[in-house]
């Protein structure tokens, strides 16, 4: 059986996925355990929109009558990066994205083809079940947090049933689009989706790896 420790190192964010349906009872069953997560005061500040068939194929229509509209989005209600991102983390995300498209063969100064994978955030990379996260727009950074915790749940708890996930901040960029498709309330902010589904292994852009800094350069420790 798969340790957390196993199912922590293999998770990783797959932008493929096989044309391969996902039960239902297997969302609902990863869903309820991820709820385990922790939050202050037992808020549970979390709403999940699971989309899947026919209804997530709606949405990727409206999604793209938005986006063919207005090609650069709707903006976003938050700031999914800051503005003047410093160092070591505008490098590491530089270095990501240089990864990500050289697994595919795109260099730097071919936009089209790089706007075009962009794009594919839009299908939910070819998966059969996308996850649409929401919170209470009274809620602030605590609960944002524990949002994510839940998030990591879902995760985990997707790679150990031999599923994988891409959490999809991209999607903020059509928030209005999402509201309107899902009936959320003005007292709810949209966040972001997760892609959900069997990967495809075999593509390249699932082939690669960010990497992560040593301890060292992240934790302290006193008192030992």
């Amino acid at each position: 059986m798969m340790t957390v420790s196993e199912a922590v190192m293999t998770r990783y964010s797959a932008r493929s996925f096989l044309d391969r349906p996902v039960l239902r009872e297997t969302v609902e069953e990863i869903l309820t355990l991820a709820a385990r997560a922790p939050s202050g005061g037992n808020l549970q500040p979390w709403q999940v929109d699971v989309l899947a068939g026919e209804a997530l194929a709606g949405l990727k229509v409206r999604v793209a009558a938005s986006l063919a509209a207005n090609p650069a989005g709707e903006g976003t209600e938050f700031a999914v990066y800051p503005s003047a991102l410093g160092e070591p983390w505008r490098s590491r995300r530089f270095a990501c994205g240089e990864q990500l498209y050289a697994a595919l063969g795109i260099v730097r100064e071919d936009r089209p083809a790089r706007l075009g994978q962009f794009a594919k955030n839009f299908e939910a990379f070819g998966a059969p079940v996308l996850l649409l996260f929401s919170l209470p727009r009274s809620f602030g950074p605590p609960q944002w947090a524990h949002l994510g915790m839940f998030m990591q749940n879902v995760m985990l708890l997707a790679v150990e049933r031999g599923l994988a996930t891409c959490p999809q901040e991209a999607w903020a960029a059509v928030h209005k689009t999402v509201g309107e498709v899902l009936g959320l309330s003005e007292d709810r902010l949209f966040y972001c989706g997760m892609a959900l589904g069997f990967a495809d292994e075999a593509h390249a852009i699932n082939g690669w790896r960010t990497e992560r800094v040593p301890i060292e350069e992240f934790a302290s420790f006193r008192g030992f």
